[in-house]
């Protein structure tokens, strides 16, 4: 079952049911939600993995919350900013999704409150196609976003793909390959996910730390977005080549525009220092 919900859902008493305040709650799955558990072919399970979400919207809500616990996830949700902030320090959740506009203070200052805790995946959701909302969100520490409306097969297909580069990276970090690695004064520390520019350190969402290494593990190639999409983002198509755009400007302003050259109608290639 592929679910898309549209803008056109009223928007309002969402948060006002109790949804917003309060503890965050866990929704009921109906039958009809099970159907279409398998997303690109495989057999996908959430392996109980806890997902919040946050919308104001009691019926996107209820869309999100149910199909991710129909993956498997454990859910809960809240309605407005300071819920979501409390719900994120008190539950642990593994992921995060957020949308942008929210009562109390929005999805940017949830997701900087958040991060500033603990390091979490946050997949954000805005109804805006603006380059730049979107480019404020990964400031922030979002990994990834989808512009309303979306599916909610595209959804679940996201949260499990963000879920399993925390692991991939996990695992990467305790392998020969997670090996430090220093291009001129640019340091990557795969066991540590650190990085440093010029001796200071430089804080990359998990998004934007895989980014960087899969440019660095093959300086000067150019590496085109469809590349980068499959090794970074684990996507088989070019449907979201504007992502990879984005994180880029995102990384540039990091760690110096300078460093990461684009090459026009190919994709990116990061420079290094000439002797």
């Amino acid at each position: 079952m592929s679910c898309t919900w549209h803008t056109g859902l009223r928007r309002g008493g969402g948060g006002r049911d109790g949804h917003g305040s309060g503890p965050p709650r866990t929704l009921p799955v109906s039958q009809d939600d099970f159907v279409g558990r398998i997303v690109d072919g495989t057999q996908t399970t959430g392996a109980q993995r806890r997902v919040l979400v946050v919308e104001d919207d009691q019926t996107i809500t209820q869309a999100i919350a149910a199909r991710l616990q129909a993956e498997g996830f454990q859910v809960r949700t809240a309605g407005d900013g300071p819920a979501a902030v409390e719900a994120a320090r008190a539950w642990q959740p593994d992921l995060l999704v957020l949308d942008v506009m929210l009562p109390g203070y929005d999805g940017h200052e949830v997701c900087r409150r958040v991060q500033a805790d603990r390091p979490v995946p946050v997949l954000m959701l805005t109804a805006r196609d603006e380059e730049t909302d979107m480019l404020v969100g990964l400031g922030v520490g979002a990994d990834d976003y989808m512009t309303k409306p979306f599916s909610m097969r595209e959804l679940a297909a996201r949260v499990h793909v963000l879920l399993r580069r925390v692991e991939r990276a996990a695992t990467a970090a305790h392998s020969p390959r997670g090996a430090a690695i220093q291009l001129g004064d640019l340091e990557i520390d795969h066991a540590q996910r650190r990085v440093r520019v010029g001796g200071a350190d430089v804080h990359l969402t998990p998004t934007e730390f895989e980014l960087l290494v899969c440019l660095a593990q093959q300086p000067r190639a150019v590496l085109s977005r469809e590349q980068l999409l499959a090794e970074v983002w684990d996507w088989a198509d070019a449907s979201g080549t504007r992502t990879v755009d984005s994180h880029v400007k995102a990384l540039r302003r990091k760690i110096g525009a300078d460093r990461i050259r684009t090459v026009h109608g190919v994709g990116y290639a990061l420079e290094t220092p000439t002797a």
